[in-house]
């Protein structure tokens, strides 16, 4: 499911969210972003205890079932931090070689947002906050700025 696009602001139409927490949208949407997640940990190499973070500490158990059965239907937060963690791979895959890309998150980083820490530990730490600030910016490095 896509945005809507049809709010005119100041002469400009942007889209509308999908709406995230329709039990509809999670339903359609968990399945394919599950699996999305699960081939990304994959590409960065994540370890597990990593993995859970990322969607917010859940436990080995709903871990484990989500990789056994992939058709379960995640909720408005764990489909967010999904959606920006591909978001940054995207962005990831469009700055850097497919070997930076994928190792970047795990890199240790100078940058003052992450403090020495490689964006994967902020972003567990930090959680959906500090998953945005790293979407930010990868997406204003591909942009140029």
């Amino acid at each position: 499911m896509t945005a809507t696009p049809n709010v005119q602001i100041a002469g400009v139409t942007l889209d509308r969210p999908v709406d995230l927490s329709s039990k509809k949208i999670q339903e359609k949407l968990s399945p394919s972003a599950i699996l999305a997640f699960f081939r990304l940990t994959d590409l960065w190499n994540l370890r597990d205890e990593d993995a859970r973070g990322l969607l917010g500490g859940i436990s080995n158990g709903a871990y484990y079932s989500l990789k056994r059965r992939p058709a379960k239907t995640l909720d408005q937060d764990k489909l967010t931090r999904i959606s920006l963690l591909l978001g940054i791979f995207k962005a990831l895959n469009i700055l850097y070689s497919k070997k930076l890309a994928d190792a970047w998150v795990q890199l240790p980083n100078s940058n003052p947002v992450f403090g020495g820490e490689s964006p994967l530990l902020s972003m567990i730490k930090g959680g959906v906050p500090a998953m945005i600030r790293v979407r930010q910016l990868v997406d204003a490095r591909r942009g140029g700025r």
